[in-house]
């Protein structure tokens, strides 16, 4: 049956389904001359720790990709160009008790489709109020930043075992973790993974199914929605409890690694939104060349940040 047919079946377009990552950003990347295909993450076997008490009795951590807002470093908005000088790449730690600005400074995703609401890329008020109805035991002292580095190695060898040392301290029984851009979903299974490996219950809230799958995660949310919107539709509180729920119910459900469960939201605005992500079928030849010279001064901003952090902790 031709497909021309079957439009009066009801069916969705062949690209209304989750958006191919990996292979959006190596065409993007080779399309704008870079070359030499960045290899993600990829891994035969997963780590998997059981909850050892109840979600009710457990002190839950939260990590974020997000980056703590710094008023020198320019438009931090979540229409704001991108901005690398407002990028971190440190373990930081922030107070659960007090509120906090943090935004999503990361390359790779669409900004308009961002808003300023924050509980769509950091579920800290979610998990108050989880703590607060008695879903979880509690809220650990402090949630951690997380560093979205491009290197694996670093990322394993140094972000998560300093990252597992404060989880630790602080006692946390199971994690929560919330990436944003498609590195930051690599980073955050690379995250999980140690946490899991060394008997901490974890599970990833995110939005790009591919990266995170093909690293291999013992539990993962998934939700078809933009970038910088894993942990819910902004301003809809209904939806930051309900998708922190599947992710704690998934805390205690899962009985093997690799188990995904889709969140069953649908992102309220066109669907057309998967076709507009790092697509260069979309680009006209000035269109890549403008993209490639940004790129450049970005990437040279980066680097210098990058350089500097970590110069400044050795």
């Amino acid at each position: 049956m031709a497909a021309d047919t079957l439009d009066d079946l009801g069916f969705a377009p062949e690209w209304d389904q989750p958006v191919p990552y990996i292979r959006r950003t190596h065409e993007w990347y080779n399309t704008l001359g870079y070359g030499n295909p960045y290899r993600y993450a990829q891994f035969a076997d997963v780590p998997f720790t059981r909850l050892r008490k109840p979600l009710s009795q457990s002190r839950v951590v939260l990590l974020t990709t997000a980056a703590p807002y710094q008023p020198d470093k320019g438009d931090q908005g979540p229409k704001a160009p991108y901005n690398a000088a407002a990028k971190f790449y440190s373990v930081y730690s922030g107070d659960t008790a007090k509120d906090h600005d943090l935004r999503v400074s990361h390359v790779g995703i669409n900004r308009d489709h961002l808003t300023d609401d924050a509980n769509t890329w950091f579920p800290l008020p979610a998990l108050r109020r989880a703590a607060a109805a008695g879903r979880i035991g509690s809220v650990a002292p402090r949630f951690f930043g997380v560093p979205t580095n491009r290197s694996q190695r670093h990322t394993m060898e140094s972000d998560c075992p300093e990252v597992l040392a404060l989880c630790q301290a602080d006692g946390a029984d199971v994690a929560v973790l919330v990436p944003n851009c498609p590195v930051c979903h690599q980073t955050m299974s690379l995250m999980a993974r140690h946490l899991e490996a060394n008997g901490i219950p974890t599970v990833v809230m995110g939005a790009a199914k591919d990266i995170v799958e093909q690293c291999g995660v013992p539990r993962f949310v998934f939700s078809d929605v933009p970038l910088g919107n894993s942990a819910a539709l902004p301003h809809d509180r209904a939806s930051q409890d309900s998708t922190l729920e599947l992710a704690l119910g998934l805390l205690e459900g899962a009985v093997a690694p690799r188990t995904t469960v889709q969140n069953p939201l649908r992102w309220k605005g066109s669907a057309e939104w998967r076709l507009d992500i790092m697509n260069v079928s979309r680009l006209t030849p000035e269109e890549i060349a403008q993209r490639r010279a940004e790129n450049d001064k970005i990437k040279a901003v980066a680097q210098g940040v990058r350089d500097a952090t970590l110069k400044s902790t050795v």
